[in-house]
């Protein structure tokens, strides 16, 4: 299984294309919006204006209508901007907001949410963590009641990336009663009345992105914002989550296969006792064994990647490539900063950014005890 069974020509023309934009225009502006702790909206539009929002949406609400591969390659090449926040970002808004509205939105709900997201002209955020309810979905307190042709919302999320300036919010809230069962998903746009944000979080690392906490206190949106059909939310949630953590694995794996590349050059010259302290056995079977776990990590992946993308059940595939993908991802960073020496704890180095933006990979999406939990379902253990 080599890159070329899944990347056509097309496919490394994109790939050329993507990557010249992120290496001039977002990458030269790493150290300047990592201190900011942010990236100017611009960023949205202008990849909107270029059609990197929309690759795989259809051509009638502004996409390209492009294939899964497209996707894996513009996630593979997002990591060169060297900020694991704006990617978050970005894949909040390509990948884990909108891809639902694309599959079970009406044609109003599209045109009027999912054209300016590809677009750029509107930032989406997903809205479902809430204080006490994280990866235990079927617990989200956050209600919403018909009162004529209305919802009426009321609660709390938090942990909301792209939440200070999302203008629409893709929101579960529950309709029903307990349980996984009376979950709905609608579409909340911000200007509405009653809804706040809360406190800025500020985090470890993903410093480019913005996280905040979300207040909604009698919100009223129209009963057409409703996503799918009423109390199916927690169903349409489960499938959503495959494509997070499916990009969650490939950013994960591309990002190890970047960072042990700068190492490697890195390390050809740095010197340390008369030579270059790649010339030491210790740290070339060290750089080895981690080349070849990342390759493990980048064939499992893409045949998770293969499943999805011919739409095949993946559940087990993909819980497996974010789980195996975010775990080593956690050691590989680890010895490439100890390689780095006193260089790799100063900020100046990516490595030392990678070093506390790639934790998050093992919590968000879904821990890696839940991803545990979900093959071990998948083997009837």
């Amino acid at each position: 299984m080599s890159k070329a069974s899944f990347f056509t020509e097309e496919h490394q023309m994109f790939r050329k294309t993507f990557r010249d934009f992120v290496e001039r225009e977002l990458r030269p502006h790493a150290e300047e919006w990592e201190e900011a702790g942010g990236f100017p909206r611009e960023v949205f539009s202008r990849m909107g204006e270029l059609g990197f929002l929309g690759l795989r949406h259809p051509v009638e609400y502004g996409g390209l209508g492009l294939d899964y591969w497209f996707t894996v390659v513009f996630a593979e090449e997002m990591v060169r901007s060297r900020m694991a926040g704006l990617n978050m970002s970005i894949a909040v808004q390509t990948d884990m907001a909108t891809p639902v509205i694309a599959e079970i939105g009406t044609d109003e709900q599209k045109r009027e949410f999912l054209e300016p997201a590809v677009r750029g002209e509107r930032i989406a955020a997903l809205g479902i963590t809430e204080p006490d309810a994280g990866s235990d979905v079927a617990s989200i307190r956050t209600t919403a009641r018909r009162d004529g042709g209305d919802f009426v919302i009321d609660g709390a999320k938090t942990y909301i990336t792209n939440g200070t300036r999302a203008d629409f919010i893709t929101l579960a809230v529950r309709t029903g009663g307990a349980g996984f069962g009376g979950i709905s998903l609608v579409l909340f746009p911000t200007d509405v009345k009653g809804y706040s944000v809360g406190r800025v979080l500020r985090k470890v690392g993903n410093h480019t992105s913005d996280t905040a906490e979300l207040s909604f206190q009698g919100c009223r949106i129209p009963a057409r914002y409703l996503l799918g059909q009423e109390d199916m939310g927690f169903y349409y949630i489960m499938q959503n989550f495959q494509g997070e953590r499916l990009i969650a694995a490939v950013l994960a794996t591309a990002g190890m296969q970047n960072l042990w590349e700068e190492a490697v050059e890195y390390g050809r010259e740095r010197h340390a006792f008369g030579r270059p302290i790649l010339k030491f056995q210790v740290w070339r079977h060290k750089l080895v064994e981690h080349l070849t776990a990342i390759e493990a990590s980048r064939r499992l992946t893409y045949h998770a990647c293969d499943l999805f993308a011919r739409g095949e059940p993946a559940v087990r595939e993909i819980s497996m490539a974010k789980l195996y993908a975010a775990d080593l991802a956690q050691r590989v960073v680890y010895d490439l900063q100890q390689f780095y020496g006193g260089a790799g704890y100063m900020e100046e180095y990516p490595i030392a950014r990678a070093y506390r933006d790639l934790r998050l990979l093992t919590i968000g999406g879904g821990t890696s005890e839940v991803m545990k939990e979900i093959i071990g379902k998948c083997e009837g253990l």
